[in-house]
């Protein structure tokens, strides 16, 4: 199941989060924790956790091709809300 990791700048990540949350609900399984928020896109998760100044999101899938079209899917709804288009970096 491949996984990936970034790291965001941003002194707002809660606000980005509940943003996010907000995008995707219609659609999909947003679950709230204490450590963050996890968002299952049934086919793939996206777990998002606000730091002081970062946002850290992880996305798995079950396989290849979904993980990068949900990689893709959060860049693009990350440039949307910034409304800016952000560098991610994705770690493996």
């Amino acid at each position: 199941m491949p996984i990936s990791r970034a790291e965001i700048h941003a002194e707002d990540a809660e606000v980005l989060i509940d943003q996010l949350c907000q995008r995707w609900s219609a659609d999909n399984t947003v679950e709230h924790h204490d450590h963050g928020v996890e968002v299952n896109f049934g086919d793939g998760s996206c777990y998002l956790v606000a730091e002081p100044d970062k946002l850290v999101v992880v996305v798995e899938a079950v396989e290849d091709t979904i993980h990068d079209r949900l990689e893709g899917e959060v860049d693009a709804a990350l440039d949307a809300l910034k409304g800016v288009e952000l560098d991610i970096i994705w770690e493996a």
